[in-house]
């Protein structure tokens, strides 16, 4: 283990040691350093900050702190300001749902996502459909990969305004898609829409060297503090294709309720809605700062030398008759992926072991994973070889308030509809692994019938 961030652990996260528990869910939100909390803590204490909305001493100071943290952004990923805007936000999906109820989808318009997109990018077919644009999805390989980006994109109509959206890594695999796609997609007459939130904690996107349209991203993802802050960067030309169907409080220069008309601002704040979150966004520098000091190349090293441990460690472990334990959902290797590994056990006779067990076991013994699709349905259905057509007479005899993944589940033939999901990052050793691989060696010689026992307690149905 790099020992500057072995001294980081003990430094910054010396509260994970002190709790006892093991924390394996990065994917979900990367945990906080102890400095960032108490700069900022620092920063509130001894300021005075008012909402920037106004010209007064306090408002303008706001001003200035919201804009050098925009600014800040840009350079940490090496975004021209001639060519981007940073649009603070929620959250990535904040940022997302601001492109697709803007986007100028219309008949003859195409949007094309690749399957496994997270559900906030899901969610803008949406909006592409209601405008009567054709929505396809870019179907994935048993890998979780995709073959040929190329052919899947071709034959749009070029005058009309496309758009392409695609994770640079998954949520749900770890698999890294090329950035390469970009200008591959861009060159056949679509606009790019990279949901970068699981990729940025741990590799470097240099906005000068790829050139996507729009950016979406979540600070509390990359270093864990603080939380209701993302952003949207987009190329400024991207933004003026973009039509909003509203204005609010601060997007505008002007508005008459006498003669309904309105001037919008043309730049970033046109798409900040009501009062920005201006408090936090003050902490966004230093946490960026934070990520520089340590240096994005060796956090991705030491990412990835934990990634390879954790799949030698799941690979090896086996039942008494030498079948495998664990099924990996996506690559076994590192090539083209990053820290987040899916997976589920699989018992002596090749049957899945329901993940809801092995979640309640992990919890009670203080190890934070995640179970479920990961809000990523179009990888799960990869993985979990979900019958198209029978998974649809599925959702339909069962939607509504009824629902749940284990009926839904029953229905199928007790096909796995959730996988468990765990995620390195920063501040894990070998140790954490360790842990999380003894745990589950409890199941090893057990069928998939008496999974229940060996986690105990109860699981609500899901």
């Amino acid at each position: 283990m790099d020992e500057k961030i072995r001294e980081l652990r003990a430094k910054e996260y010396s509260r994970v040691d002190a709790s006892g528990l093991v924390y394996l869910d990065h994917t979900g939100s990367t945990l906080y350093p102890e400095s960032l909390v108490r700069e900022h803590a620092e920063r509130l204490l001894t300021g005075v900050y008012g909402n920037p909305h106004s010209r007064n001493p306090a408002s303008r100071k706001s001003t200035e702190l919201v804009e050098a943290a925009r600014a800040r952004v840009l350079k940490f990923f090496n975004a021209d300001p001639e060519e981007y805007e940073a649009i603070f936000t929620l959250n990535a999906s904040g940022a997302l749902k601001l492109v697709g109820e803007a986007y100028p989808f219309g008949p003859g318009s195409s949007f094309r996502l690749a399957a496994d997109n997270h559900n906030s990018v899901n969610g803008i077919r949406e909006f592409a459909m209601a405008r009567g644009a054709d929505v396809r999805y870019v179907h994935l390989g048993k890998d979780l990969r995709i073959a040929d980006i190329e052919s899947e994109l071709a034959g749009v109509d070029r005058t009309a305004p496309n758009l392409f959206a695609y994770p640079a890594q998954s949520n749900f695999s770890g698999v890294k898609h090329p950035l390469e796609w970009i200008e591959t997609a861009r060159a056949l007459g679509y606009d790019v829409l990279l949901d970068a939130a699981a990729y940025v904690p741990t590799s470097r996107l240099d906005l000068g060297a790829v050139k996507p349209d729009f950016v979406t991203i979540s600070f509390y993802k990359m270093f864990g503090y603080p939380t209701g802050v993302g952003a949207l960067i987009a190329r400024k030309e991207a933004l003026g294709k973009l039509q909003r169907p509203w204005f609010g409080g601060g997007t505008v220069r002007f508005v008459s309720a006498q003669n309904q008309v309105k001037i919008l601002y043309r730049n970033a704040a046109a798409f900040e809605d009501g009062t920005l979150n201006f408090l936090d966004i003050t902490a966004v520098p230093a946490g960026l700062d934070f990520l520089d000091s340590i240096g994005m190349e060796r956090i991705q090293a030491h990412v990835m030398e934990l990634t390879g441990y954790l799949l030698d460690r799941l690979q090896s472990l086996r039942h008494p008759n030498g079948e495998p334990l664990v099924r990996v959902y996506g690559p076994t290797e590192l090539e083209g992926r990053g820290g987040t590994v899916a997976f589920n056990l699989i018992d002596p006779s090749g049957r899945v072991i329901d993940c809801r067990w092995v979640e309640l076991a992990a919890a009670q013994a203080g190890i934070s994973i995640r179970t479920g699709y990961f809000c990523n349905p179009g990888a799960a259905e990869t993985s979990f070889e979900l019958p198209e057509d029978e998974a649809l007479r599925c959702f339909q005899e069962l939607a509504g308030d009824d629902f749940t993944l284990a009926r839904f589940s029953v229905c199928l033939h007790d096909k796995p509809v959730g996988a468990i999901r765990v995620s390195v990052g920063l501040c894990n050793h070998e140790g954490d692994i360790d842990v999380l691989c003894a745990l589950l060696r409890r199941w090893e010689g057990v069928s998939a019938a008496a999974a229940a026992t060996v986690a105990g307690g109860h699981v609500a149905s899901a």
